[in-house]
């Protein structure tokens, strides 16, 4: 929150989700600015820095975003004042250090490192590891290529073809069905695609072995009109495809014969390939899932194959992508991980490389460095893309010496050692006194331990999975379960529906995916007659529900769900661009997001509309509801959820399917009085943050952090 300033960002869907390197630009520039040479931040823009008055981070440690939803009503002041809210991947180990720049910062635990260091640039150590994605996924162990193909299930989750897979009717199977060792041969597959009336369609298979060797390399004619040749990034033209004879038969006919019977495809999204030549193969490594990234991202091919293979593909100067380059490029991304293993992939450091790539676009005069194939960095005209400019330290010798304030007492150098009899109260006092003489200032509050790891993921869960349920009935013996569905998946995406029978007469379970489908099912359909019977509409009844309108109430007023409406009843048929166009007339529209099912990769039948106005939002509920689109009937309300809510809700939605699914309600107690007492400091927290925050001075960037345990 910038008090008196500006600063911009974008807030809805993925661009609620910020990198510890993306953080870092903000601060490193808020702190230093163009003077220093420090570039805007990529992802938003601080208008006038040489105004701002200082920059304050308070840290919550060991606090998460699991706290911030446990505790919504208790932040009253946080959530009122604050209107950006981000969320963060999983922290490095050193979490202060890694902010500021690498090996100056505050250690959590222990004493930390005096602020001034031999050098500005300092390179990272491998302390933070066990947390890269990677290893998470992996371990640290070496394995044999059979560790690293895809499971059934997860050729299911991302879309793979597969037998009696719906849609998949007529198939080629490959037959390769021969047990996979570590000694299976592997194989690159790319394909590339045109735009036809039945979809995309292939128009050029390329096929590559364990050396390299080109075994196919075809232009392929579609069965069907071609719309789009897609020649910026097929490469192919309608002049090309002319005298071409083979058609997708030939290709498959000519893809079975050459494989061995236990071998292994390799290629970067490898799914959409295998769609497009209608083949199903049981063994694959698709190296858009290998090169792990936190929350289901992906590395593109021509990033991946820079910056680990040290070569350029996709190049801009050529027309369209060269499919041999591409399986190529993927065969020996999977050879190089099988034989590096997983700690020498992680220690690339490949979060940190793109974020230099993306730094090195907007400020192209920067250094870059090529990465050689072993994984070791060649520094070319600069430091390595790994070192961050420890812009604390510049801060220093410019003689403006930040301040860092924890359960510690001050030294000489800024830093010092934990002091745990310092309460959050002294801090307070401390940071009021402080900060008007510093320009940049880390404040750090802590709850005591046994209240961070008081194991209330689980509570969360099950008061979250309990508001977005809903009970309704009674219905007839003998309803009809279609329509009941029917009527209900116009509120929005349905999780779960279940029929009732322990009742004298039957009722329906239904869990949505989104707060706002539960909610509007409450408000619409309570009372009314569904599949022949009045129904009642009603939340289930449990201590964790009991403030469950007051906590409703509360998300609909929070800053950040200013000019923002939910809509249900979308066709899954329709895009972004068409629900762009159907909304066109309405005045102020600034945003439209439309949800993604983060297992499926598909949109919701849902959509959120942000308005720059507040009262252009309430007028576009009163012309949304009831508004007919493709024959359609839509429902709107005002929104409950922002972005990273969403989809924080959906991964502890679908955490919970995966550890039993059965919300736990009923088997939760009331309120113990350690659990009361945390409510309490949670609040005093809270009010030490209203405090220091209408102390800051006008134009002070201040940035409140939740990193977590780890």
């Amino acid at each position: 929150q910038e008090k008196s300033s500006r600063l911009s960002a974008a807030l809805l869907g993925e661009d609620c989700e910020i990198s510890q390197e993306q953080l870092y630009e903000l601060l490193q520039y808020a702190a230093l600015g163009k003077s220093h040479n420090a570039s805007q931040p990529s992802w938003c823009h601080i208008y006038h820095q040489s105004r701002l008055a200082g920059v304050v981070v308070i840290v919550l440690h060991e606090m998460s975003q699991l706290h911030f939803y446990k505790f919504y009503l208790q932040f009253k002041h946080l959530r009122k004042v604050f209107q950006h809210r981000f969320t963060l991947p999983l922290p490095s180990a050193n979490f202060l250090a890694s902010l500021c720049g690498e090996g100056a910062g505050l250690k959590p635990q222990g004493t930390a490192q005096d602020l001034i260091s031999t050098g500005v640039d300092c390179v990272p150590k491998s302390s933070g590891l066990q947390c890269d994605p990677i290893i998470w996924k992996y371990g640290k162990e070496k394995r044999g290529l059979t560790s690293y193909t895809l499971s059934s299930e997860e050729l299911k989750k991302n879309d793979y073809p597969m037998r009696d897979s719906p849609g998949c009717k007529g198939y080629m199977y490959t037959e390769c069905d021969l047990q996979r060792t570590d000694s299976s041969p592997l194989f690159g597959l790319d394909c590339e695609m045109c735009l036809t009336a039945r979809g995309n369609e292939v128009t050029r298979v390329s096929l590559v072995d364990a050396e390299g060797q080109c075994l196919l390399n075809e232009l392929v004619k579609p069965e069907s009109v071609i719309v789009n040749y897609c020649t910026r990034y097929s490469g192919v033209t309608r002049k090309m495809l002319l005298p071409v004879k083979t058609r997708l038969p030939d290709i498959q006919t000519r893809l079975k014969k050459i494989l061995p019977r236990d071998a292994v495809l390799v290629g970067h999204s490898l799914n959409a390939d295998l769609r497009a030549l209608q083949m199903i193969h049981p063994s694959v490594i698709d190296t858009s899932l290998l090169f792990a990234r936190n929350e289901g991202r992906r590395f593109k091919l021509k990033f991946l194959a820079k910056a680990v293979l040290g070569k350029e593909i996709q190049c801009e100067q050529r027309l369209g992508h060269d499919p041999a380059e591409d399986a190529r490029a993927a065969l020996e991304l999977a050879q190089f991980f099988i034989e590096k293993g997983p700690v020498k992939v992680a220690e690339l450091n490949l979060e940190m490389l793109l974020a230099a790539e993306r730094q090195a676009e907007v400020s192209p005069n920067k250094s870059v460095v090529q990465p050689q194939r072993c994984g070791v960095q060649k520094q070319l005209n600069g430091p390595p893309y790994s070192s961050k400019p420890c812009f604390l330290a510049c801060l220093q010798r410019m003689g403006q010496k930040p301040l860092l304030l924890g359960r510690q007492e001050l030294h000489s150098s800024g830093l010092c050692q934990s002091d745990l009899s310092t309460s959050n109260k002294q801090i307070l006092q401390r940071a009021l006194e402080h900060i008007p003489l510093s320009t940049f200032s880390i404040i750090q509050f802590s709850l005591d331990p046994e209240y961070v790891a008081s194991g209330f993921c689980e509570k969360v869960r099950n008061k979250l999975t309990d508001m977005l349920t809903i009970y309704a009935g009674p219905f007839e013996e003998d309803f009809c379960l279609k329509s009941v569905k029917k009527e209900f998946g116009r509120c929005g995406p349905i999780q779960s529906l279940t029929v009732v029978t322990e009742t004298y007469q039957p009722y329906v379970c239904i869990q949505y995916d989104v707060l706002e489908a539960a909610q509007l099912a409450v408000e619409t359909l309570n009372g009314a007659e569904v599949a022949g019977s009045c129904i009642k509409v009603q939340r289930p009844i449990s201590a964790a529900t009991l403030d469950c309108d007051v906590l409703i109430k509360e998300l609909e007023v929070d800053i950040e769900n200013e000019g923002m409406i939910y809509v249900a009843g979308i066709k899954k048929s329709l895009t972004e661009a068409d629900l762009q166009e159907e909304f066109s007339p309405l005045k102020d529209l600034e945003t439209l997001f439309l949800p993604k099912d983060l297992q499926s990769g598909k949109h919701m039948t849902c959509c959120f509309l942000k308005f720059q106005k507040s009262q252009s939002a309430v007028d576009a509920l009163e012309a949304i509801n009831g508004w007919t689109t493709k024959g359609s009937t839509l429902r709107s309300r005002r929104a409950l959820a922002p972005g990273h809510l969403w989809r924080w809700i959906w991964q502890m939605n679908h955490s919970s399917e995966k550890q039993g699914g059965n919300s736990l309600s009923e088997k939760m107690a009331p309120l113990s009085d350690s659990e009361q007492d945390v409510k309490k400091k949670v609040k005093k927290l809270d009010q030490h943050i209203k405090k220091l925050y209408r102390s800051l001075q006008n134009n002070t960037l201040c940035v409140v952090l939740f990193p977590g345990m780890n």
